[in-house]
């Protein structure tokens, strides 16, 4: 099909979105939210009709749950072309996506994953610092496990790379609340994910600081390789090395469990390239605190 045809196709689609009747608007958006979902062209069409995007932010806030996901489908698809995702980003859309977030229908989710992808852009990640969409996620990840809870971890994850925003979700106590959900029994790849975020955290002197002032936040750690997930045995196996640099008794205390050792040696054999990576630097700070011990005459760790 011509551009010149699928312009006149995505102008026809929004004229009938504008309808009174639900099913022609409806079937008007499901055209256009299947036209961009895989053509980069088509996105950057759509996007440059005049008042497409207005039209389309209007529909999103629609009291039909159908408009709403159909239309909020659209602008993500659109979030997907690098070039669009500055000029999808205004201060208006971050407000209106920050009110429905915590939706636990599809709007919702959705609304979490154009968050997630508007932010990719490095320019867009303090907007939504600014506009409180960090206080807001954190509190969402503290509630009930949802639907859409992977997809606030997600959005909380690609937002903390900027320190700014970083500052506000420690401030705000996700250290906390991610250590909650790591330990949750809800779901491990949940609790992978929420050890990336602590990871990103812990790049900032602010999320490193208040990790290593958990209570048992060792203990916890260690839980973690344990269990099946490499996902999370790789998170888990970061943040002890970053915790064993920044404090020499976060050390101590993994020395002193008596399956820490052997739980370390397994993952060096058998984990995937980067927890065997990881397993291989712990070894190594296990033997050099070991050496140590032995030359202050006190020997905490024999077993290597």
């Amino acid at each position: 099909m011509s551009a010149v045809r699928i312009h006149e196709v995505i102008r026809a689609c929004l004229s009938e979105a504008r309808s009174d009747s639900n099913e022609v608007q409806q079937k008007a958006l499901q055209t256009l939210a299947s036209m961009t979902r895989v053509s980069p062209q088509n996105r950057n069409l759509l996007a440059q009709t005049q008042g497409a995007i207005p039209a389309l932010l209007a529909l999103s806030k629609s009291s039909s749950n159908i408009t709403q996901t159909l239309s909020l489908s659209i602008l993500f698809n659109l979030s997907l072309n690098l070039d669009l995702k500055r000029s999808l980003a205004d201060i208006e859309t971050i407000y209106h996506l920050n009110s429905i977030i915590t939706d636990p229908t599809e709007p919702g989710k959705l609304a979490s994953s154009l968050i997630c992808s508007l932010a990719m852009l490095d320019k867009n990640k303090a907007k939504f610092g600014v506009a409180g969409t960090i206080q807001l996620l954190v509190k969402a990840i503290s509630g009930p496990r949802g639907p859409a809870a992977h997809h606030l971890l997600s959005s909380l994850a690609e937002l903390v790379r900027f320190h700014g925003n970083c500052t506000v979700a420690v401030r705000e106590g996700a250290v906390p609340v991610l250590i909650q959900a790591v330990e949750s029994t809800d779901g491990e790849d949940l609790a992978g994910t929420s050890l990336l975020v602590l990871g990103l955290l812990a790049r900032f002197d602010e999320g490193l600081g208040a990790l290593s002032k958990t209570e048992k936040i060792v203990s916890s750690l260690v839980h973690v390789l344990k269990g099946r997930c490499m996902l999370s045995k790789e998170g888990a196996a970061e943040l002890l090395l970053l915790l064993f640099d920044e404090s020499e008794g976060c050390l101590k205390d993994a020395l002193r469990l008596q399956d820490f050792s052997s739980l370390v040696a397994d993952i060096s054999v058998r984990g995937s390239a980067r927890a065997r990576e990881k397993a291989a630097l712990l070894m190594k700070k296990m033997m050099d605190a070991d050496m140590d011990s032995y030359v202050d005459g006190n020997p905490m760790f024999s077993q290597w």
